[in-house]
């Protein structure tokens, strides 16, 4: 179970997060979304330790996040992944050295990447064809990508796995793509995920409970159900955004 308790976090002068208290309980899938700029990545960075808070905690199976040493935040981390916007993939290494990076660092230097067998499990575990393992990131699609990514998350068996923004950058079609299968592998896996989104069809497609972060605060949240029915207007209006009216030019 990951606990945020009370967790702020100022950013060149602007309250990003202000109070954030949420539970994420084990072998579920939380969806953060809300307006670009909400804090939303950041919330997910604190998790893993890549952002100290200015207030609060975050208790990872107990153990807190911002107040452990080097030994306790290697422990931390072992138990999560983190699927990165942009992939963030390197360019120099193969997929199946991108990949094999999700494995403890010792395991690499005893097994050949292209023969690796966690990493052709997980390859194959998206839905890939073990053909891609010599290319490298810039001979892959963005969807490619996406997936390579995924398969890196996966390998080490963690029990979190954080994904910022799965789906930007690609079409509906390969986002729909992106969408089942991160849904299968939740299933698949039984690990518990915290995804970052915008976009409310993928939302509603994989949480099992939705957030909406706004102005730093958890404004509203629920299942998909009781966040599709709900009257608040805050909610109304992310689900359904009224288009201002296009103004006449001045002649």
């Amino acid at each position: 179970m990951i606990e945020i308790l009370g967790l702020k976090k100022n950013l060149n002068g602007k309250q990003v997060l202000d109070g954030i208290d949420l539970e994420i309980h084990e072998g579920t899938t939380l969806v953060i979304m809300g307006p670009s700029g909400t804090g939303k990545s950041v919330l997910l960075k604190h998790i893993v330790g890549l952002f100290d808070p200015d207030e609060g905690d975050i208790l990872v199976e107990g153990m807190s996040v911002p107040k452990a040493d080097g030994k306790q935040i290697q422990e931390i981390r072992s138990k999560i992944s983190y699927v990165f916007q942009n992939a963030a993939l390197f360019d120099s290494m193969t997929a199946a050295q991108n990949i094999q990076l999700g494995l403890p660092a010792e395991h690499g230097r005893k097994v050949y990447a292209m023969e690796d067998p966690a990493v052709i499990e997980a390859i194959r575990h998206v839905n890939m064809d073990e053909k891609v393992l010599p290319l490298l990131p810039a001979e892959l699609s963005g969807g490619m990508q996406k997936r390579v990514a995924i398969a890196r998350a996966i390998v080490g068996r963690q029990k979190y796995i954080l994904y910022d923004e799965p789906t930007t950058g690609l079409d509906p079609v390969n986002a729909n793509v992106i969408n089942r299968l991160i849904a299968r592998v939740n299933d698949e896996t039984g690990s518990t995920a915290v995804i970052v989104t915008h976009d409310v069809a993928s939302a509603f497609f994989l949480g099992d409970r939705i957030v909406l972060l706004a102005e730093g605060k958890v404004q509203a949240s629920g299942t998909p159900d009781e966040m599709r029915h709900s009257t608040d207007p805050v909610v109304q209006d992310f689900l359904h955004p009224k288009l201002e009216p296009e103004t006449e030019p001045v002649s």
